[in-house]
């Protein structure tokens, strides 16, 4: 037996959130003789650090998403700085947290959390009184996740008509 993790196993420091996982599931299918340790409990605290990573690396791209459709479709000129700002901030926070496999979730739930960054920048737009703005945001999401992610990117400003 070798000394050491599973070499296939993620690394705890490399992919935490992939870690969480693994560790999860090899609690549960650990044999228990002692019935004072509450394995699945345990287990689920651990899956569940992953998931609390996860989903604050999924805030942060809609929280990006959001900003950028602001940027690009708001006529207004005031709030720029500080929706470059939020996008600076929460780019340096998922860099705190991003990994290959949290990047794959990403990438994989793009569109739900574009669905809701759009939403939400609707919102602010139409609190604003920028109907036409709000109206002018494509339904698909038109941006990468290496666009999301790139220091120093932002959508260019579309003019309204």
């Amino acid at each position: 037996m070798p000394d050491g993790p599973n070499p296939k196993a993620p690394d705890y420091d490399d992919d935490f959130y992939a870690w969480t996982q693994h560790q999860a599931a090899v609690l549960r299918e650990m044999p228990v003789t002692d019935n004072r340790f509450d394995r699945e409990h345990v287990a689920d605290e651990i899956e569940d650090l992953g998931k609390n990573v996860r989903n604050a690396v999924r805030s942060q791209v809609r929280r990006i998403v959001e900003h950028f459709l602001k940027l690009q479709y708001s006529p207004s000129r005031d709030p720029r700085a500080d929706w470059m700002a939020s996008i600076v901030d929460a780019r340096a926070i998922l860099m705190d947290d991003l990994t290959t496999t949290l990047k794959a979730d990403v990438a994989r739930e793009l569109d739900r959390l574009y669905r809701l960054a759009r939403k939400q920048a609707g919102l602010g737009l139409e609190r604003y009184r920028e109907h036409g703005a709000a109206d002018l945001m494509p339904s698909e999401c038109p941006y990468s996740i290496d666009e999301i992610l790139q220091d120093d990117w932002y959508p260019e400003l579309v003019e309204q008509p």
